[in-house]
């Protein structure tokens, strides 16, 4: 995977991890590194979150802990290239990631993408929780007719719950993807957004407890994701 890049793998997951666990800019750590005498430009290190982030994500995914049966989903705003999109997200009731889930629309469509990725990596919640968003309850409920016209006759169906003061736990869990957009003043492509997001719920995966043993210092927790 890092055959052909000019710097060695330590020094390219390391600037990667910097980048999505701390509140840093590509130009900061640009002078971190030059300080240890690593002499690498601040967009290279751009690409390689780019590139490695999405790959670490994936592998994260494989292993994450299942997490609880009752979810509580939330959307935000997302800005990238001076416009806003719509960056999905579901945590259970610890506040453990379900899953995530970035759009340009806020419709049912989109609504029910995101459901169906959720489901695809954590299994059927018992209960969702979301807002007034009428376009989520309808994602759901579609989904529920599909299982029901699949033969799932002893499902009950996903309970929907729109109680505004349970979702608090997610909202608040927005924090560091928009402090993140600030810093960036707005992501410059669709493809960053995304590698940046990516890293950034791998962070919070493996910070967690969701992924790897618990035991082992998140950062190399992070590292073996590239192996």
């Amino acid at each position: 995977m890092f055959k052909g890049f000019q710097f060695p793998q330590h020094i390219i997951l390391m600037s990667v991890r910097y980048y999505v666990s701390y509140k840093l800019s590509y130009r900061e750590i640009e002078e971190i590194l030059a300080e240890r005498g690593i002499r690498v430009d601040h967009a290279t290190i751009n690409r390689w979150v780019i590139r490695f982030a999405p790959i670490m994500e994936a592998n994260a995914r494989r292993l994450k802990r299942q997490t609880g049966s009752s979810w509580r989903m939330d959307e935000t705003y997302i800005k990238i290239k001076g416009e806003w999109w719509f960056y999905y997200r579901a945590v259970d009731k610890k506040g453990d990631i379900v899953d995530f889930y970035l759009s340009k629309t806020r419709n049912t469509e989109a609504a029910t993408a995101f459901f169906k990725k959720a489901i695809g990596t954590n299994g059927l919640p018992e209960k969702v929780v979301i807002d007034k968003s009428g376009a989520n309850r309808a994602g759901l409920e579609y989904l529920n007719m599909l299982f029901l016209l699949g033969g799932y006759f002893l499902f009950l169906g996903i309970e929907i719950v729109d109680v505004k003061y349970l979702n608090n736990i997610v909202e608040q869990s927005h924090r560091s993807i928009k402090q993140k957009m600030v810093q960036a003043l707005g992501w410059k492509s669709e493809e960053g957004a995304k590698a940046s997001m990516s890293g950034q719920e791998t962070w919070t995966m493996i910070k967690r407890g969701q992924v790897g043993d618990p035991l082992i210092p998140a950062w190399e927790r992070f590292y073996t994701l590239a192996a």
